[in-house]
């Protein structure tokens, strides 16, 4: 490792250039993830710095007093294979503590996570495709008064409540927008759309059955565009098998892993969820 190797602290301006990396990479982050991304810990984001130029950027966001996740892990091609970037993810896993921590890594660095202490748990496949455009008349856009039960809604398919990123995330902006399917009963759906470099992700996404998601999926097609990117876990396995019903491609799959017991498990199998992104978790 370089001797003038600093690591430390991101600030809110280097968030851009991390994601300009991340686009660079193919991950293909959403088009204003920066902000909502921040709020999720502002100190748990950091950069390692050679001679003063940036080099390597990961994320260690502290969700909860139990949890964090880990992701955005990009060393800079001129400086890889020099121990930098193993000794930024080292500095930042400090950030979390004793907390679980989670991520979504590409399964042929499975090993190299492995020897940190992280156990393979399930995998995630990014579904992507055209979604036949049709507006819905029970879908709606989410308004401030639904954010509690949806972070809610989330936390309970996915296992771990992350209020602070999902309060952000949920906050409409320009390329950003939260959908509710609305029954006289309740939220029986939501989802979030965002545009991204290419196409639109969505994610998350809930329903409880199969017609509800894919209205909700057919609805954004009709109001925002495609194509559609959904990050579907393995544990949700009734929303894989409507991606592949409906002819959407699958692409990379990504391992999820956990470092730490006990690991967090949501009520994704008797639904439809997609997770909202890999790099957050």
């Amino acid at each position: 490792m370089c001797q003038n190797t600093e690591f430390r602290t991101a600030t809110l301006e280097e968030m851009s250039i991390i994601l300009k990396w991340a686009a660079e990479e193919g991950w293909n982050p959403g088009l204003e993830d920066a902000a909502a991304f921040w709020q999720a810990d502002p100190e748990g984001f950091f950069v390692a710095a050679v001679d003063g130029e940036l080099a390597a950027a990961i994320s260690v966001v502290n969700h909860t007093a139990n949890f964090a996740f880990l992701g955005l892990y990009i060393a800079r091609p001129a400086f890889r294979g020099q121990g930098i970037g193993f000794g930024l993810w080292h500095h930042a896993l400090r950030h979390a503590g004793a907390r679980v921590v989670g991520l979504d890594g590409v399964p042929d660095q499975q090993d190299n996570y492995a020897t940190s202490g992280f156990e393979l748990f399930s995998a995630t496949t990014r579904f992507t495709g055209e979604v036949a455009a049709r507006k819905s008349d029970r879908v709606r856009k989410a308004a401030p008064e639904d954010v509690a039960a949806l972070i809610d809604l989330e936390a309970a398919a996915s296992g771990v409540r992350k209020p602070a990123y999902l309060a952000e995330w949920f906050a409409p902006v320009e390329s950003r927008q939260s959908w509710v399917m609305q029954r006289t009963d309740g939220i029986a759906g939501f989802c979030t759309a965002r545009r991204c470099r290419e196409g639109v992700k969505i994610g998350p996404l809930w329903a409880q059955r199969e017609e509800d998601a894919q209205a909700l999926m057919a609805h954004v097609a009709a109001q925002v565009g495609g194509p559609v990117t959904l990050d579907v876990p393995d544990t949700s396995a009734p929303l894989k098998a409507l991606c592949q019903a409906l002819d959407l491609t699958p692409g990379f799959a990504t391992a999820r892993m956990y470092r730490g017991t006990p690991v967090p498990v949501g009520d994704a199998s008797g639904g439809y969820f997609a997770v909202s992104t890999l790099e957050l978790g």
